[in-house]
């Protein structure tokens, strides 16, 4: 790395043209590599301990199984760990203690923008302060709050309505919309509309936008509910042998594009009563 300015060898002056440089021995925060070698040591950590590291997903780390299971997801260098049993989850964390400095902040309750509430019900995933920073930065939180997120009459096209002259606006409000579809799969289909006409935006696209926005303003806090209480049937074993229902459940609608006469299919997955997966995408093909 380059040295800061004004650093000088002894009995060197300041006009030096020497061109000097530090050997680093391990990496320092803030420089390219820092993310990469700390994910490379935090994770060669955990799989001594005996983790195991997900395909799916190279963040989440498991242990054990059955009432010993342990689940780590790690973000740079926050770090959800739970499991059934509060011995296995003081383990980790002695281990974790042992080879690094941490602060344990509890109970989960923020996460990346999400807000998580734990009742006897069962868990909610929220972003109620994400939405109401949402609002006030664009002026609607005092605005009159509609019921229904999008008008179904209303058919978004890429060729009626007046031209936008600057679509900055248009494209940070749907970018901050996507984001809030974490939580709330009662906007995916209306956002996912407002996406394709990032590149050539029209009034009408963004008044969709406010429209939602208004949406958004009736029920700022609500989330996803993973209910305790699920009634799980006899279809499908876990590795902990608890008995799981998986359901599904997908819908199309008939050429409701104007441009291509294209049709948008959904699909939904519940684990018991609880979401775990959702999708909306327009079809490659006129049906």
């Amino acid at each position: 790395m380059d040295l800061p300015l004004g650093y000088l060898r002894q009995g060197e002056s300041s006009s030096s043209q020497h061109k000097l440089v530090c050997k680093l021995h391990k990496s320092i925060y803030g420089l390219k590599q820092a993310s990469r070698q700390w994910y490379s040591k935090f994770s060669q950590t955990l799989l001594k301990f005996g983790f195991l590291q997900s395909k799916s997903d190279y963040s989440l780390f498991t242990r054990g199984h059955g009432s010993s299971f342990v689940a780590l997801l790690v973000y740079v260098d926050d770090i959800i760990l739970t499991s059934p049993s509060s011995q296995a989850i003081d383990e980790s964390k002695s281990f974790l203690h042992s080879n690094f400095k941490l602060k344990d902040l509890g109970c989960l309750k923020y996460f990346l923008g999400l807000e998580i509430a734990t009742s006897k019900q069962g868990i909610v995933l929220s972003q109620r302060h994400y939405t109401l920073q949402l609002l006030e930065d664009t002026g609607y939180l005092a605005c009159k709050p509609t019921a229904v997120p999008m008008d179904p009459k209303h058919r978004l096209s890429a060729t009626e309505g007046e031209v936008l002259p600057d679509v900055t606006h248009y494209r940070r409000l749907v970018g901050r919309l996507l984001y809030l579809t974490l939580s709330r799969p009662d906007i995916t289909f209306a956002v996912h509309k407002l996406t394709q006409f990032l590149a050539q935006t029209r009034l009408p696209h963004l008044m969709v936008v406010h429209h939602l926005l208004r949406y958004l303003k009736s029920c700022p806090g609500q989330g996803l509910l993973f209910s305790s209480s699920s009634s799980l049937q006899l279809r499908a074993y876990s590795d902990a042998y608890v008995p799981i229902c998986l359901k599904a459940f997908s819908d199309a609608d008939w050429g409701s594009c104007p441009d291509s006469r294209r049709s948008t299919t959904g699909f939904c997955i519940f684990i018991g009563d609880s979401l775990v997966s959702l999708r909306a995408k327009k079809q490659t093909t006129v049906s």
